[in-house]
């Protein structure tokens, strides 16, 4: 039935999936066609520049990732959905960003991992479209397959790239989820976000390690969220002191992001945080054993880094926190750590706090003890 639909009917469809889309929890959905042919330059022009880092699955699918039909054959149309993931029963950001004791984690891993709700609601979307259509070509992604969400997003209305390379919304910020049906049926698209950063430069300017190197332009290999989460990894020497308290992702481009302000709190439960995770205490986290890391990350999307590099990430700000006996020692237990990884940024993290031993007390420590520096 859904072939044989006219023009009208389509349009009458697209609104009622923008309608059915509110009723499954998301804010908002729009349509867009499958041409991203700009979008697939610039994309060829990041990966040349090897802006990309270690990240070599964005290479591996060809122009699959930009070109909608050769993902999914019979592809004319994305319908493009949002979900907004800012928790409001949570620490505030920047209070966790200047306590050293703290460390920080990405609002958007507080709760519980969002592929799954995501799709399972993409997938009630695509079922409501088949009981009121008929039968259709489809297949539902969330972060699940080479997919240029955000150009499909900006192209069905639902934001524009941002010089952060965020998607934003002028009534909703960019704290939100992305998701998207891949579709035959030929529905009336929905108009392209006009760009509206102006001027501002707020989120170059405060990036902790420069990655968003100009407008529009981010080089991962610097990005903190690449660094913590996409990166196995050692982390660069020259950026670890940058980070600061950042353990698992970095929000900072978006805390000063101006659309923030209208930025709306989510309605998910599964969102909310969970272990403290909001302001968990860097010593805490780092005395978790693997049993722990695997049993306070069940269900969340900190769980795939895994314990080793949960441990690196650790490290590094107990490093760059400011000199503590406990720390020293917390570190110390872990300098045998079976993994060359997080033994290594354990040494890294004790030479730092011997350092800011000598320039807080004018102590340093010789086997063990200290004496008085000269």
């Amino acid at each position: 039935m859904a072939a044989a639909m006219t023009d009208a009917g389509l349009a009458r469809l697209a609104e009622r999936i923008k309608g059915w889309s509110r009723e499954l929890g998301f804010q908002q959905a729009g349509i867009a066609d499958v041409d991203l042919s700009v979008d697939e330059k610039l994309f060829h022009r990041w990966l040349a520049e090897g802006r990309h880092g270690e990240m070599e699955y964005m290479e591996r699918h060809g122009s699959r990732r930009s070109r909608p039909a050769e993902l999914a054959p019979g592809t004319t149309r994305v319908i493009s959905a949002r979900m907004d993931y800012l928790p409001g029963a949570s620490a505030e950001p920047r209070q966790v960003l200047e306590d050293p004791r703290l460390g920080y984690v990405s609002r958007y891993a507080l709760g519980r991992d969002y592929h799954r709700l995501m799709r399972k609601r993409l997938q009630a979307l695509a079922d409501r479209i088949a009981a009121d259509a008929g039968p259709f070509g489809y297949r539902v992604f969330t972060d699940s397959a080479p997919v240029l969400e955000k150009p499909l997003a900006r192209n069905a209305g639902l934001g524009w790239i941002g010089k952060h390379t965020n998607l934003i919304h002028t009534a909703a910020g960019s704290w939100f989820f992305l998701g998207e049906i891949y579709t035959d049926l030929p529905l009336p698209t929905d108009r392209a976000v006009e760009d509206r950063c102006g001027t501002c430069s707020a989120c170059i300017e405060v990036c902790p390690t420069g990655a968003i190197t100009g407008p529009y332009r981010l080089d991962a290999r610097r990005c903190i969220s690449y660094l913590t989460i996409e990166l196995r990894g050692s982390i660069p020497v020259e950026l670890r002191p940058l980070m600061g308290n950042r353990i698992y992702g970095c929000d900072d481009c978006q805390l000063v992001c101006p659309w923030n302000r209208y930025a709306a709190l989510t309605r998910e439960a599964g969102f909310l945080p969970r272990h403290n995770l909001d302001a968990p205490e860097l010593l805490e986290m780092f005395r978790w054993s693997e049993a722990d890391f695997l049993r306070y990350t069940n269900g969340s999307a900190i769980r795939r880094i895994g314990h080793a590099c949960w441990l690196r990430n650790v490290a590094v700000a107990l490093g760059n926190a400011p000199y503590d006996p406990l720390i020293v020692k917390a570190l110390r237990e872990r300098r045998e750590n079976p993994s060359p990884l997080v033994r290594e940024h354990v040494a890294w993290a004790l030479e730092q706090q011997a350092r800011k031993r000598v320039s807080e007390t004018g102590c340093r420590e010789e086997g063990g003890h200290a004496s008085r520096g000269t």
